[in-house]
């Protein structure tokens, strides 16, 4: 089969900056739109306007690839929403066979993607009145019943909330039979509203707070008596670890405690299980480096030991291999990825960018705007290399003039194996000479004819500055450390839409 097909000329467009563009393909433009959206507003797109998109792109791709795909954005890249709206809207158009039900089983991991997928059913079917979930897809019922078995009593006491759509509503509604008949008391205990009341940190930190103390010293002991409490319990989850640095500093627990937790946070099986997106490290990091605690530094070196965890799984780089490495700090990335988030598109390149550059032995490194910079920083820390580019953005500008990269190499006539460009896609010439980056790669393929470009959108609007059907051009997506793994793939003649396709439903 032939993938990532553009028909030379017909699908040249414009992007959002009036620049040359091509459109992907239907394959190609759900696959970015996918592992690159949490259903928030862009910086050239709204929330609503992604949505109607993606579910045009699923009606217009084979089923098979809608349901690989789904099961890639959530065992692979981590995201939890976007695999939920596939299922649901290829419910809609796909019956007949098990497929639907094969994938709702695979994407649902948590006992809250049980009711968070039925609260996207009813809103994406616009039902109304007191029976907005009724004539639930029967493949959807199938694969959440196959769901309800693989949680404990713990699980469900845990994302046991008093939500529109709660936990007895789904039961009723999918009518699971138990595995066994420990499974069935659990689901009596659902509709009796008796599930033991769980031991989190939410629950122990809630009941504490409704206590009256004597003064605030006393609350502070009382805090950090708890604190210390749910760190030797092992019941703090790695992502609520992450989340708690600062409040676990603040409480200003034993350094017993605080080793613990450093130990937690590098622990190499620990962070592999967590499957955090790399960019929660780059969170925690810039929470701790503001506060005041003895301790901080001692937790920063323990994420930057977690971070070289999440990126040894990018191969492929040995001495005699030269890479380059930009990263698009333009005005277009810099917009929060979702409403109660600090994180940017563009940290989220700078986030990846140094991950790679951690890994090779040969790489120049640096940043795009008006102009083109290098920015040569120590291998020693990821996450203190990101804040090393991140204080620096201002230096370039805020246009995204990524032919630049390639003009300085053919100035210089500099060899280069590998270009990395982490970017948003929408690259123009800001300066007026309408000089397009597909002109000046060719340009340059005439010095370095063996060079590879390598385009890591990271927003996934569906129209790119170079066509990627030429073999020294290749397309990723993600935000995910898990988007390396492609790069393996390119390398013995793979890209990510194969990848995708060879999943096992």
């Amino acid at each position: 089969m032939k993938f990532n097909a553009i028909s030379k000329g017909k699908n040249q467009v414009q992007n959002y900056e009036q620049a040359p563009a091509y459109q992907l393909s239907p394959e190609w433009d759900l696959y970015t739109s996918v592992v690159t959206s949490t259903l928030s507003d862009k910086f050239y797109e709204s929330a609503s306007n992604r949505l109607e998109k993606l579910c045009q792109l699923i009606q217009e791709n084979d089923p098979q690839l809608v349901a690989r795909l789904a099961v890639y954005a959530r065992e692979q890249m981590n995201l939890r929403s976007i695999p939920l709206v596939l299922t649901v809207e290829l419910a809609k158009i796909h019956s007949g066979d098990a497929l639907v039900s094969q994938m709702t089983n695979r994407i649902v991991q948590r006992v809250d993607e049980i009711t968070e997928l039925l609260a996207y059913y009813q809103t994406a079917n616009k039902r109304k009145g007191n029976k907005k979930l009724n004539r639930l897809s029967k493949q959807l019922q199938a694969g959440l019943q196959y769901a309800f078995n693989k949680f404990d009593e713990y699980q469900f006491a845990k994302y046991n909330r008093d939500a529109e759509i709660k936990l007895k509503d789904a039961l009723f509604l999918v009518h699971p039979k138990a595995k066994n008949e420990e499974q069935q008391l659990i689901f009596n205990k659902i509709v009796n509203d008796s599930l033991q009341t769980p031991y989190t940190w939410e629950t122990e930190l809630s009941a504490l707070g409704q206590n009256k103390f004597e003064s605030e010293e006393v609350k502070k002991a009382a805090f950090t008596q708890k604190w210390e409490e749910l760190i030797d319990s092992g019941k703090v989850g790695y992502m609520a670890l992450l989340r708690n640095l600062r409040n676990i500093l603040e409480a200003e627990v034993s350094v017993n405690h605080i080793n613990h937790v450093c130990e937690t946070i590098s622990s190499r099986e620990k962070v592999l299980k967590s499957k955090q997106l790399p960019f929660r490290f780059l969170a925690a990091y810039r929470e701790l480096s503001q506060i005041n605690s003895g301790y901080a530094s001692k937790v920063m070196n323990a994420l930057e030991e977690a971070v070289k965890v999440s990126a040894s799984n990018i191969n492929g780089f040995d001495e005699s291999t030269k890479v380059l490495v930009a990263c698009d700090v333009s005005g277009s990335m810099q917009h929060v990825i979702s409403p109660k988030s600090k994180i940017m598109s563009y940290d989220i390149g700078l986030m990846l960018g140094m991950l790679l550059k951690s890994r090779c032995k040969n790489v120049v490194s640096g940043i795009f705007g008006d102009i083109w910079k290098i920015v040569n920083l120590p291998d020693s820390g990821v996450l203190s290399n990101v804040d090393a580019f991140y204080k620096r953005e201002g230096e370039v500008g805020y246009s995204t003039n990524g032919y630049l990269v390639i003009k300085d190499l053919i100035d210089r006539k500099k060899v280069i194996d590998k270009i990395m460009i982490f970017t948003d896609c929408q690259l123009w010439d800001s300066r007026g000479y309408n000089t397009q980056i597909k002109d000046v790669w060719k340009e340059y393929k005439s010095i370095a004819p063996e060079a590879k470009l390598y385009l890591f959108d990271l927003s996934g609007y569906g129209k790119i500055p170079l066509d990627i059907t030429n073999k020294d051009v290749y397309l990723l997506a993600g935000w995910s450390d898990k988007i390396f793994d492609v790069l393996s793939a390119i390398d013995n003649g793979s890209n990510a839409l194969k990848e995708i396709k060879a999943i096992e439903m």
